[in-house]
């Protein structure tokens, strides 16, 4: 049965540029390079998928989304391609957002799938970063709904086409390897293994040690296909989902921004399957920080309204202080000075009302004391591209950020740095300003972090009107000595492609 062009496929089709006979020869050859060697495709068929909207069979779906994955050097998925799986509904299939949210037994098939190719990206030299963000409210308007449902039920995808029981994912489009019933024993070394990762991350950036967390949640996804006991299960998926925050927020780190956003969502899914709302809300809070880098503080609003309402009541006191500084750098991006500081008051109120006496989880434990203070300074020397007035404020929490950071937190100190002296060039205090400005300076070519060299452009655009001021001639020299070229933003998902303008105060639409 066809179902009228595939425009999802076409789309792809223009832009990796081949001729149909050529996709066809490329499918042929692929499908005997993954042991398919009695498959046959030719031109004819090629059109009758994009054309007609025809789905061929298993398993050539999965050998054009590699082929596809290759050409575009990005992650392409069969539901990117416009084919549906079994019993997958072509109006969910086709709506644009991947699918998302997909049902409940999907989630280790998708988190599978997803890092598979990832890693194939990363052996091949490839950089996935061509593909379009989806937009904050899209995310949220789709998810909304789901994320407040039952964990591991059909709330929220009731219309998406998937019978049966739960994780019965499809086998062929999972990669098997080492993969095993585990224990009580293996999940502890796997939890382990994230804190690891988690600290490594923190001290050095997430560009050293992506491709090892990609693959380990990529082992974890396979876990995942076999059955086990509940309470294991759980922790299982706790384990996805903190690996899929990592592998989102270390692509984040280095600039691939939409596969950054897809881990996100596949944290979520995790998360919730795991029956861990507090956390499945925290993934999405980091799609929300990473709009906000990007300049969508818009987005990001969109999105922590998904995160909160997601996270549920058991949240603890201190991650809705989290998610509350998060929200506040959005308004500060749009210079609403007023919410900011309200929102900020309520983040320092809910932290002070966290007794301690429930310990955190593991994945809140780096937001302390000190972090709480680099939101903050971070929000007000946003502010102050709108109000300079707000300059002191940022002076003030980034000094207190620094004097509370642990050790092995560099990336942290970094960006305290950055604030620091963007809020003392707001202030007109250069010479201040050039101190804290080398302390990042030096310190920034340890670190894999593409985010603080973003920052640092940010700080070096306040360096202009200092132009003649000896100290801050050689800081700006040093800066673009140690600065790579700007690595291109990609565009979210319908929006026109965000540029970053000479002298602008963050991205415009153009």
């Amino acid at each position: 049965m066809t179902k009228g062009p595939n425009t999802r496929l076409a789309d792809l089709f223009g832009l990796a540029g081949w001729s149909k006979g050529e996709l066809a020869r490329l499918v042929n050859r692929q499908s005997v390079a993954m042991g398919h060697a009695q498959l046959s495709t030719d031109t004819s068929r090629v059109r009758r998928w994009i054309d007609m909207g025809e789905t061929p069979r298993d398993p050539v779906p999965k050998v054009l989304a590699a082929l596809f994955t290759e050409r575009l050097g990005r992650v392409v998925t069969i539901e990117d391609l416009g084919f549906s799986r079994p019993g997958q509904s072509a109006r969910r299939q086709q709506s644009g957002l991947d699918g998302v949210p997909w049902a409940p037994e999907r989630t280790a098939e998708v988190l599978t799938e997803f890092t598979g190719m990832d890693l194939m990206l990363n052996r091949r030299g490839l950089v996935g970063a061509g593909a379009a963000l989806t937009a904050g409210s899209a995310l949220s308007s789709a998810m909304y709904d789901w994320l407040r449902g039952a964990p591991g039920s059909a709330a929220g995808v009731a219309q998406s086409g998937f019978p049966g029981p739960a994780r019965h994912a499809d086998q062929a489009a999972i990669d098997r390897y080492d993969a095993a019933p585990v224990g009580s024993q293996e999940i502890e070394a796997l939890e382990h293994s994230v804190e690891v990762f988690r600290a490594w991350d923190a001290a050095r950036g997430g560009g050293l040690q992506r491709k090892a967390v990609v693959g380990q949640l990529n082992e974890v996804g396979g876990m995942l296909s076999y059955h086990h006991p509940e309470r294991l299960q759980r922790r299982l998926w706790g384990v996805a989902a903190n690996l899929a925050v990592l592998a989102g927020w270390m692509s984040h780190d280095v600039g691939l921004e939409p596969t950054a956003q897809k881990y996100f969502v596949i944290a979520a899914h995790a998360a919730r399957e795991g029956g861990d709302r507090p956390r499945a809300g925290e993934a999405l809070s980091r799609a929300a920080r990473q709009m906000v880098h990007l300049g969508r503080p818009d987005d990001a609003l969109d999105l922590m309204k998904l995160a909160r309402s997601g996270s549920g009541e058991e949240t603890l006191p201190r991650t809705r202080a989290m998610l509350h500084t998060i929200e506040a750098w959005a308004q500060a991006s749009m210079g609403h000075g007023q919410e900011m500081r309200r929102t900020l008051g309520e983040a320092e109120e809910l932290f002070a009302s966290d007794k301690g006496d429930v310990p955190p989880p593991s994945w809140m434990q780096m937001f302390d004391e000190a972090d709480l203070h680099g939101m903050q300074a971070l929000a007000f020397r946003t502010l102050a591209e709108h109000d300079p007035s707000a300059a002191g404020a940022a002076e003030a929490h980034a000094m207190r950020a620094l004097e509370l950071r642990a050790d092995g937190r560099q990336r942290s100190k970094i960006f305290d740095w950055i604030s620091l002296a963007s809020a003392c060039f707001i202030a007109d205090e250069p010479e201040q300003a050039d101190r804290y400005a080398r302390l990042a300076v030096v310190s920034i070519g340890e670190n894999s972090s593409h985010r603080t060299w973003d920052r640092l452009r940010e700080m070096y655009r306040l360096t202009g009107q200092y132009a003649g001021h000896g100290l801050v001639d050689d800081l700006r020299e040093e800066i673009r000595h140690v600065l790579p070229k700007q690595p291109r933003t990609p565009p979210l998902s319908g929006e026109p492609k965000p540029v970053r303008l000479p002298g602008s105060r963050g991205l415009r639409s153009v």
